[in-house]
């Protein structure tokens, strides 16, 4: 991919409210030429959507449980692991899937209301999927930074006083 485009997925990246106009200005083109390309990088899929990150905590309406799940599985003849977790990202409680190496296959984020809700998804849904072996569930307790962005970065000096 040339080195255009991929300096504007890394714009895009940093901040996907930046407009085409600004864009088109920061690359010294056409704004008419920067949207064909995001749109063009849209139709191949490879801009897959854009995403708004939020403090649900500063809300007050936070009712969302969070668990990242360690899942061992069975790989398939010929499909390896790609088949399994397509059927696992498929379910609405899934946000997330990973392929990863070290000491289990796949790295699941789930959402839920409720710590009940995630368990019973983890043993009804996900533990008796055929090639499942195993599942360990680790529940979020606080989020510190997510996608490059630093939660509650309130900018207090942490420093200790010193005085003479």
């Amino acid at each position: 991919m040339e080195d255009l485009k991929i300096n504007l997925l890394h714009a895009l990246e940093q901040n996907n409210r930046i407009s085409t106009k600004a864009l088109a200005t920061m690359f010294n083109m056409a704004e008419a030429e920067i949207q064909n390309i995001i749109k063009e990088l849209e139709d191949v899929k490879v801009i897959l959507g854009y995403v708004t990150l939020i403090d649900w905590e500063k809300t007050g309406h936070n009712d969302k449980v969070t668990a990242m799940i360690d899942v061992q599985v069975t790989p398939q003849r010929d499909v390896g692991f790609d088949v399994i977790a397509e059927r696992i990202s498929r379910f609405p409680e899934v946000k997330s899937v990973y392929l990863m190496s070290g000491g289990y296959d796949l790295s699941v984020m789930v959402e839920g209301t409720s710590l009940r809700q995630v368990a019973s998804f983890v043993s009804e849904k996900l533990a008796t999927l055929e090639n499942v072996q195993s599942t360990a569930t680790h529940f979020v307790l606080k989020k510190y930074k997510q996608n490059g962005i630093i939660f509650d970065d309130d900018k207090k000096d942490h420093r200790l006083v010193v005085s003479p």
